[in-house]
């Protein structure tokens, strides 16, 4: 470059550099909006778990880089136009913010917002601001799981160039009025996506759509009516879901799709599936008819539809598929093998229907989740199905498989991690029962319900859930067990095990649930259960246990279910495990129990209680008052349990043996709702306490086969929720209250083989029940016994309610006792005689007799006075 045009270089590169820092410069946004953000700033504490999601993961608290010193275009979160220096875009999705979000907050000053995103955050179930509608250039708004509540403000629909809008709730938190809703799809012409989930719009769909649309996801939104056909001819649409919307009828459109060569995942599953006319009369006749157009379509979920018939074999066009759900339908057949020949799949779930015969060779090499359970499906399982290196969920359970396991077929880089082989027919050899090499990575065991024998096999030292439960497993239980370092549930229920619990279960740190129900174990519970164990279920029913109760349990603080029944433990009431603040599920039934019931020193005492089973062992006398008084779980009836509710969790539910309407059942789950009290055939005597009529939700009572006294509590009506009420073969006397006629939902009652009398009530469900719910009970008259009520004169005069309350003054300690009874006997007997003795000394029997009178008088004054002052107080 030669020396006469080196002036000019320089001109040219200081002109470069001014340009850079005048476009440096032109990045520095607005005052005005750099402080509307500081003080949006202030308005939020940080708080990790307000963004508690999974899509959250490796996210951080953005505002923290937002300070005065620094261009607020450089904050995490905040995007500027290149030219205006203007903020256009505001993402703080996961950004771990918390408090209320307020109708006039700072953020509203920033009118020249493009792109919003505020979701997995925690505004504390602040309402939408209708503020939101003024964001005129906005184009994208999430306000997903963002603790947002309530009506979501029709200013949304002024937002007319918004290409996305997206609102999700798994809280059932939002609603859109049905207005609201077609007001949106009018205004919004220009959406891409849509997305409103679990949101309740309670509306029909209406016509009007942007042609732009690709996304529609609208589940669990309360939709009903007839789905538009022109939905189906949306030209850009990819992503349709409008799942669990259970009133929405959906009918396929007999003529081509327009959207079928782009539409790439259909969600249809829970709706109001109806069919197409004929020859269309299958399900599967409109994608006969237009598959050849269906190359895109990468997920179809069509589960829970009463979808019938079967799979037709020759079906192509969805080379591109990799998730098909169809699951919980009434679809029969065999699996097709254009299914099993899908390159491309990757989930595959076909649970839950009548499909039959067996299982083709799977030729795709990516599958990862395949359910296949609750069918008729047949041995022999395909290798290829077990030799998929990616697979990490088979479920075969509940079919007809009745292979020889062999674990070594599974793939050696098997990346497995639930394997439920549950409810089938399937055997092992003692060679291939513990060869688990290739299952390293294995958290979930499922075997159950098998035809397993041998000794008792130790899974692969990653397993959390095991379950062998009802096979034959013999031996005792190796010690090797508590090596399992990761175990949460041990189900071993309803095998042949013997020999004593390893005491070691006890010092397991994350073991839950330890079932070992109806087995030969013996011995003591010598389990040494440590501090903090969170043991939530303890199962030994059925086995041959003795001894004591262990102690050590009082440290298991999440303790919710407790069935040692049917053993042979000997020892008194466990008033201490009254401590235990999550216990609900009770039962010592049929063991040597014996001794009274001591009060609770405590009103805290078993307050979560809602099953107490204590029948056939030997406990005596009264019935614990205080005991029942503590009892708050059985006090109230739920009337906000919208859904069926069980005890247990995801992976385990409890299930325990009750004895109800005059039978044995077991419950093979635990509804939350379920409350009974049974203490029937012990040795309990005296009065029931009327304090039971205050357990409001029980469900069944069983006090048969005591010894108990005086009166049915008239409280006992006040049992709204009784079911099953028992008070056979005890010493009662009186009438039957006619108040128990108001438990209309009484569908078992016994007061047999007692001493009542009177008319039995009647009306409601006291027309229902036969004789044997009153025999054995010489003075009841009425249906459904042959004696007629009749003249009520010749019915012995029941108790009144003051006399019932003096007789029930034996709880409140006036007792007249034995020594007493014994005096007065005796001054009698000696009055009696001096008496006899007067009147033959002195002949004179006139002037006794009017010394007789006059003392008679004086004791009949003088009881008067008393039931005066007795009805005065009163």
């Amino acid at each position: 470059m030669g020396n006469e045009n080196l002036p000019l270089f320089l001109l040219y590169v200081i002109i470069l550099c001014q340009l850079g820092f005048s476009s440096s410069l032109s990045y520095l946004c607005p005052k005005d909006q750099a402080i509307a953000l500081l003080e949006f700033k202030k308005m939020f504490i940080i708080d990790p778990f307000a963004s508690m999601y999974g899509e959250c993961k490796g996210n951080h608290p953005k505002t923290l880089s937002w300070n005065a010193s620094a261009d607020c275009c450089l904050w995490d979160g905040v995007t500027c136009d290149e030219t205006t220096s203007q903020v256009i875009e505001l993402d703080l999705s996961c950004s771990q913010l918390q408090g209320k979000f307020s109708s006039n907050s700072s953020i509203f000053k920033i009118s020249t917002l493009e792109r919003l995103d505020l979701s997995m955050n925690d505004f504390s179930q602040s309402q939408i601001p209708p503020n939101f509608g003024g964001f005129i250039n906005l184009m994208h708004l999430d306000l997903s799981n963002s603790g947002f509540t309530g009506q979501i403000p029709s200013e949304i629909s002024y937002l007319s160039k918004l290409h996305s809008l997206r609102i999700i709730d798994y809280s059932d938190g939002f609603r859109l009025e049905p207005f609201d809703f077609q007001q949106l799809l009018t205004n919004l012409t220009q959406l891409r996506e849509l997305v409103f989930y679990s949101v309740s719009i309670s509306s029909v769909i209406p016509q009007n759509f942007s042609s732009y649309l690709t996304t529609l996801r609208l589940p669990q939104t309360q939709l009903y009516g007839v789905l538009p056909e022109r939905v189906f001819h949306l030209s850009n649409l990819s992503f349709l879901d409008l799942s669990k919307n259970y009133q929405l009828i959906v009918r396929f459109p007999v003529t081509k799709w327009n959207s079928s060569a782009s539409l790439k995942d259909l969600y249809l599953n829970d709706v109001n599936f109806t069919k197409v006319p004929k020859p269309l009369s299958s399900f599967f006749g409109p994608i006969r008819l237009f598959n050849e157009n269906w190359t895109q379509l990468e997920s179809l979920h069509l589960s829970s539809n009463s979808l019938t018939g079967p799979i037709p074999s020759d079906v192509s066009g969805f080379q591109s598929l990799k998730f098909l759900l169809l699951s919980s339908n009434n679809l029969n057949g065999t699996i097709p093998s254009w299914i099993s020949s899908l390159p491309s799949l990757t989930y595959l779930d076909l649970s839950n229907n009548h499909f039959s015969g067996k299982i083709q060779e799977f030729k795709s090499e990516n599958l990862f989740w395949i359910d296949l359970g609750e069918n008729h499906l047949q041995s022999p399982i395909p290798n290829s199905l077990l030799n998929q290196s990616g697979l990490m969920f088979l479920n075969l359970s509940s079919n007809n498989f009745s292979d020889n396991i062999k674990f070594s077929m599974f793939s050696s880089s098997s990346i497995l991690g639930t394997l439920d082989l549950s409810d089938n027919s399937f055997s092992w050899t003692n060679e291939n029962r513990v060869k688990y090499s290739n299952l390293l990575r294995l958290y979930k065991l499922d075997l159950s319900s098998n035809l397993l024998q041998g000794s008792l096999p130790i899974p692969p030292m990653s397993v959390k859930y095991y379950f062998i439960s009802h096979n034959n497993i013999c031996g005792e239980i190796p010690s090797t067990i508590c090596n399992l370092q990761f175990l949460r549930i041990l189900d071993l229920a309803s095998n042949s095990l013997k020999g004593e619990i390893p005491s070691c279960l006890g010092n397991m740190s994350t073991v839950e649930v330890l079932d070992m129900r109806h087995n030969d174990l013996s011995g003591t519970i010598q389990a040494n259960f440590s501090f903090g164990s969170p043991l939530r279920s303890f199962n030994l029913r059925g086995n041959k246990l003795k001894g004591k109760i262990p102690r050590s349990l009082i440290n298991c603080k999440q303790l919710e279910v407790l069935d040692l029944g049917n053993n042979e433990l000997n020892d008194t009431f466990p008033m201490w495990l009254g401590t235990l603040p999550n216990l609900k599920v009770l039962s010592l039934r049929s063991n040597k129990l014996h001794g009274p019931i001591r009060a609770s020193r405590t009103n805290t005492s078993f307050v979560q209680l809602q099953i107490i089973d204590l029948s056939s062992n030997r406990f005596n006398g009264k019935l614990p008052r205080d005991l029942f008084e503590n009892f708050r779980a059985m006090q109230n009836v739920d009337e906000n349990m919208k859904t069926k509710k069980y005890i247990g969790d995801l992976y385990y539910k409890d299930s325990i043996t009750i004895a109800s309407k005059g039978m044995s059942v077991e419950l093979v789950r635990i509804l939350s709702i379920y409350k009974t009290i049974d203490l029937s055939r012990n040795r309990f005597e005296g009065y029931i306490p009327s304090v039971i009529g205050d357990l409001t939700s029980l469900v069944v009572l069983n006090l048969s086969h005591n010894s108990l006294e005086g009166h049915i509590p008239a409280s006992l009506g006040s049992v709204s929720a009784l079911e099953s009420f028992d008070l056979s073969f005890n010493k009662l006397g009186g009438e039957i209250p006619v108040q128990l006629a108001s438990l209309t939902f009484l569908g078992f009652l016994s007061l047999s083989h007692n001493h009542l009398i009177g008319c039995i009530p009647s009306g409601n469900q006291f027309a229902t029940f036969e004789n044997s719910s009153f025999e054995g009970n010489d003075g009841l008259r009425g249906f459904p016994l042959s004696k007629d009520c009749g003249d009520h004169s010749q019915v012995p005069r029941a108790m009144t309610p003051s006399a019932l309350e003096d007789e029930e003054e034996e709880d409140s300690g006036f007792e007249i006792s034995w020594e007493a009874a014994l005096m007065g006997y005796g001054c009698g007997l000696i009055i009696g005689l001096s008496i006899i003795y007067i009147m033959s000394s002195t002949q004179k029997p006139i002037c006794l007799f009017r010394m007789i009178g006059k003392w008679e008088h004086r004791i009949l004054t003088r009881k008067k006075k008393k039931v005066t002052r007795h009805l005065r107080l009163e």
